[in-house]
């Protein structure tokens, strides 16, 4: 933990989660000030203030200062520890958004991490847990990070609002990440998918796969989409339905998408049939789009190559997100240190490796 480094100061609430991950792993403390100060409801929301709660949960000496009204937010680093942790996410946001630090985090923990998070499984927003076990895992993998308690399971799922679902993740501890040479992307030889239903007719599940391959089956023959329909305390405690899909390339790349239906008494019904054709739709696009890696886990993968050794690391990346965008504006914009100003802020350093978009 730097106790001595001046912390660096931002202002609003946008990228507050990169900013405490960063933090987090560079040891410097950080200031954020005005969030959402000129807001209607000012200061953190529930699921920011849970993040922050995990965070803490995670790491040993943590020092975190928050004032009365939550537009102030002062966060020093502590070891990042790991262990044995249980967490109940926020339902405002799903599991993924939490589980999308916790995979930056959990390789460098001083003891292998195994969390159990509760909160929703699935929504519109956050990547579903379902994605991040058939993306994020292989491409970590890629990275040196594997072993026999290397786990994402889905224990219940929950949809919106209620949530209810559980998950269960292990990573072992990597010090040092092997470089990549993610450049050829190859052909699409197989498509696989999840079909969920959870407190509704089991044939929901089974109407979204038929209209999912009526698009699919058009472009290649070896499909298969699961269905998974789970009952009583399994099921969370609200209704709803979706659809994950990844294509595997000939080179070991997996892109992705996904759709769930609209939460319980929001936004207008949704039926199986359209939400299983847009899904296929989506994945067209990903797969349109190229690259080693989809845009769910672009701004994983540039970590990752940044944290690694000094040695030349290589992506092909299809069109950036909005998401990974959104990190590259971050690490653009200076911080303001709170004594000393030519501290510059804590930017991802690629020199050493050759991203090509």
């Amino acid at each position: 933990m730097a106790t001595q480094s001046h912390s660096l100061s931002y202002a609003g609430c946008n990228f507050l989660r990169q900013r405490l991950v960063l933090s987090t792993l560079s040891g410097r403390p950080v200031k954020i000030r005005r969030i959402r100060a000129r807001d209607d409801n000012p200061g953190l929301r529930d699921f920011e203030a849970s993040f922050i709660r995990l965070l803490d949960k995670i790491t040993n000496g943590s020092r975190i200062e928050i004032n009365q009204t939550g537009t102030t937010l002062y966060y020093q680093p502590g070891l990042l520890y790991g262990g044995s942790v249980e967490h109940d996410c926020s339902v405002l946001r799903s599991i993924g958004y939490y589980l999308e630090s916790l995979l930056c985090l959990a390789p460098f923990m001083k003891h292998p991490l195994r969390i159990v998070l509760r909160g929703v499984t699935n929504d519109q927003v956050d990547p579903s847990v379902d994605v991040l076990k058939a993306t994020a895992l292989p491409l970590l993998k890629q990275f040196g990070i594997d072993g026999e308690s290397f786990e994402l399971k889905v224990v219940r799922r929950g949809m919106p609002p209620g949530g209810g679902g559980e998950v269960f993740f292990s990573c072992p501890v990597r010090k040092v990440l092997k470089p990549v040479q993610l450049t050829d992307p190859g052909k699409i030889k197989r498509i696989r998918g999840i079909a969920y239903s959870v407190r509704v007719s089991p044939q929901m599940a089974n109407r979204i796969v038929d209209s999912a391959r009526s698009i699919l089956n058009k472009f290649i023959p070896d499909i298969y989409i699961y269905t998974d329909h789970m009952k009583g305390v399994s099921s969370g405690k609200s209704p709803g339905f979706g659809l994950s899909l990844v294509a595997e390339t000939t080179t070991g790349a997996f892109l992705s998408a996904e759709l769930a239906s609209n939460p319980q008494g929001q936004g207008a019904a949704v039926l199986p049939e359209d939400l299983g054709q847009n899904c296929a739709k989506l994945l067209l696009e990903e797969i349109y789009r190229g690259g080693c890696v989809d845009s769910t886990n672009q701004s994983l993968g540039l970590l990752l190559m940044t944290l690694g050794q000094q040695d030349v690391s290589k992506v092909l990346l299809g069109p950036l997100s909005p998401y990974t965008e959104r990190e590259r504006e971050a690490e653009r914009i200076p911080s303001r240190p709170d004594t000393d100003s030519k501290e510059q802020a804590a930017q991802l350093d690629l020199t050493n490796h050759k991203i090509m978009t």
